[in-house]
């Protein structure tokens, strides 16, 4: 009989580590540490430094600067690239008054790095604020081990069929849950808008939601929730993976469902403005796949398959509570005549700045 591991025990070199986080700290000093996306545009690095001040606001926050031929985002020759803060958090790490300053990357002549995709996003979303189109990402992701292999399973074999795992409670049924509860806190510590977490279908998969957000906010939460997991599972000795199909054959790949709303949607008849930006998101469909994932789609190709609870990649479809539709229309919105629609097409691995961008571009500003 197959059995799912339970999570494995913390190393102890982590406990000491822990006591020094706690140690305690002058009052007239404060750690910032600046977070930033890679020239990868998926891998996160932060660095810190130690203020005489406590920044309230991003704009209190120095600008500062970073070896850019060391992440894929310059060269050795002219190597330095500017971090410019965008928003803070509170240090869950490190406690008050510490912070998290997560930031844009420009380079040397201030022009945005080739992944700061947050620079046009912010464009956009100042262009449509009185629509105030609200966001809420449900982020999947998988805890494997240091080999790749999923955080629990068998080794040398595999967990039993899919089906007790999603939502499940037991020995037998999860694994990581206490990286997943210490993710939740911190994030809740830290001042991100995360609004639930739970297992999902391929057991050591699991998932958290954030929002709702307005405008460039969901882009700037999902990534510092992406950032503190980051931290947590180091902590723990396990790796996060968002890779969109991280185990081939009969499992379930991971996404990053995209529920979306505006102000029209969100009103009395709001269904017939859900049903009008489906419409318009029908005739884009290819160029949202190119977006929804680095790849350009190719990663998301593993896991839009139309099994699984995904649409076709190379078909657009949408329905009312159907999950094998590349849009949702949630039962309650249809049933109210108003509400949101999900976007079950971007990958787990997605920049969350390119997708709400170009939903915004194609659903408000009408582009063909």
């Amino acid at each position: 009989m197959s059995a799912v591991l339970p999570v494995q025990s913390t190393v102890p070199i982590q406990d000491s580590f822990k006591c020094y986080r706690e140690t305690e700290q002058s009052e007239d000093k404060v750690i910032a540490t600046y977070v930033w996306i890679d020239g990868t545009g998926q891998n996160l690095r932060c660095k810190s430094r130690v203020l005489d001040y406590k920044p309230k606001k991003p704009e209190d926050c120095p600008d500062w600067n970073f070896d850019g031929s060391s992440t894929d985002q310059s060269t050795g020759r002219n190597s330095d690239c500017w971090l410019k803060p965008c928003a803070v958090f509170r240090d869950p790490f490190r406690r008050d008054p510490n912070i998290l300053v997560l930031c844009e990357v420009y380079l040397h002549d201030w022009t945005p790095d080739k992944c700061n995709h947050r620079h046009s996003c912010n464009k956009v979303m100042e262009q449509v604020k009185e629509d105030k189109p609200w966001f809420g990402l449900e982020q999947e992701y998988t805890l494997v081990d240091y080999n790749g292999f999923p955080f629990g399973w068998p080794q040398g074999g595999f967990p039993g069929p899919q089906g007790p795992y999603y939502c499940g409670v037991g020995y037998t049924k999860v694994n990581g849950r206490p990286i997943v509860e210490t993710h939740l806190s911190a994030c809740l510590y830290a001042g991100v808008k995360i609004c639930g977490t739970n297992a999902e279908v391929m057991p050591s998969q699991w998932e958290f939601q954030v929002g709702p957000c307005e405008g460039i906010e969901m882009g700037d939460h999902l990534w510092m929730a992406r950032f503190i997991l980051q931290q947590v599972s180091e902590d723990q000795g396990v790796v996060v993976s968002l890779d969109p199909k991280p185990i081939p054959g009969d499992w379930n790949g991971a996404g990053c469902h995209t529920n979306y709303s505006t102000l029209p949607m969100r009103q009395e008849g709001g269904i017939k403005a859900i049903e009008a930006a489906i419409e318009k998101l029908s005739k884009r469909h290819d160029v949202h796949i190119a977006a929804y994932d680095p790849s350009g789609g190719e990663d998301n190709k593993r896991r839009l398959t139309g099994l699984h609870e995904t649409a076709r990649i190379d078909q657009f479809s949408s329905g009312v509570a159907n999950r094998g539709a590349s849009i949702r229309i949630p039962r309650h919105c249809s049933a109210e005549g108003k509400g949101y629609l999900e976007d079950r097409r971007p990958a787990s691995n997605c920049d969350p700045y390119m997708v709400t961008e170009i939903i915004v571009r194609t659903t408000i500003l009408d582009e063909k």
